[in-house]
């Protein structure tokens, strides 16, 4: 399965505890932290419901 890079861009201070739980899962840590993920229709349903904090290269 193909590949995606996703990095934070916007940091997740004052931000819903669901939004905040999210970035965690995806592995992201900090801002400007870059994660490569499977595709997988998991891995693109918590990239879109981040897509405003994240940035998404490879899909």
């Amino acid at each position: 399965m193909a590949t995606i890079k996703v990095t934070q861009v916007k940091s997740i201070i004052d931000r819903p505890k669901k939004q905040k739980d999210t970035i965690k899962a995806l592995g992201l840590r900090r801002m400007n932290h870059t994660v490569e993920k499977e595709a997988t229709p998991q891995i693109i349903g918590m990239v879109k419901k981040v897509s405003h904090l994240v940035k998404v290269e490879g899909l």
